[in-house]
């Protein structure tokens, strides 16, 4: 193997690491300090108002012959995520998740090993959430009732009752992980914002920059020098605009300002109310 083929193994190597340990948690106490901070910088970045009485009435997205990643998927899972008036059903909001981590895998390896480490904290909750289903039909408990892990609210209160949850120590609960897939929701629906908002293609600014300007905005304050240029280096091996379309299936920057404003607007939705019912627990800075 020559000079260059142990570069990019070498590279490989630090930026998995380095990721593994931004979504793990492992470096989490060189930045502790900044999180309340960042609980308020959060409200900040809200792109449009939550809990609104009118429903999306525009037609469903067409789904796109041949691609894994599905944008119109993606929509349907986040627009039936939303539940009552204040909660967020984890089976569409996991799901939603799925569609986004095809999308990270298919912008190249770099980000695919960001999309890599958010599938093992979905896989956290999916397998607390199969054990507790598990439980339940061994002790024959009325199928009709409802488990823990139905909704986000329910999982916090079931956890918290259980004391699965310390606010001190590390823990393999699904209170501990919501917070990072959380922040991680924040960072892309501000990058698929930022690339809606683009109007000019002739004079737009690359995804990569967008998706950089978008991670300092989010993430990058709450990671180390060293996860912060692992970043970057994945953000520059990112595919330019006219891929994105490919994804959505559109022609136009027109058109997939329409289609991203949508998707947007349905994540908001469930961050705000993920948000609430974190901050209500004191959760958002859980270690």
């Amino acid at each position: 193997m020559g000079v260059r083929g142990r570069a990019i193994l070498a590279v490989l190597f630090i930026t998995t690491f380095l990721f593994s340990s931004w979504l793990y948690g492992g470096l989490d106490h060189c930045w502790n300090y900044c999180l309340n901070d960042f609980i308020k910088k959060d409200q900040s970045i809200s792109l449009y108002e939550s809990n609104t009485s009118s429903e999306d009435v525009t037609p469903p997205l067409e789904v796109c012959p041949g691609q894994k990643f599905q944008i119109a998927y993606l929509l349907m899972h986040l627009q039936d995520a939303p539940v009552s008036t204040n909660d967020v059903l984890l089976n569409p909001y996991l799901a939603s998740w799925d569609e986004l981590i095809k999308f990270m895998e298919s912008l190249g390896p770099m980000v695919g090993i960001i999309s890599q480490e958010i599938e093992t904290k979905t896989s956290i909750i999916r397998k607390l959430a199969q054990k507790e289903e598990e439980e339940r039909n061994q002790q024959a408990q009325d199928s009709a009732s409802s488990g823990a892990y139905v909704s986000v609210r329910s999982m916090i209160v079931s956890e918290l009752e259980q004391g699965l949850v310390n606010f001190d120590q590390l823990t393999e609960s699904g209170c501990r992980t919501l917070p990072r897939l959380h922040r991680a929701l924040l960072w892309l629906q501000l990058f698929l914002h930022n690339l809606a908002e683009e109007k000019r293609e002739m004079m737009a600014r690359s995804p990569s920059e967008l998706c950089r300007e978008a991670y300092r905005l989010t993430l990058a304050e709450h990671h180390s020098w060293w996860v912060k240029k692992a970043a970057e280096l994945a953000f520059v091996a990112m595919p330019d605009r006219h891929f994105f379309y490919k994804l959505m299936c559109v022609r136009t920057q027109a058109e997939a300002a329409a289609t991203l404003n949508r998707v947007v607007k349905a994540i908001q939705k469930v961050y705000d109310r993920t948000q609430v019912a974190l901050e209500k627990h004191d959760m958002l800075a859980l270690p």
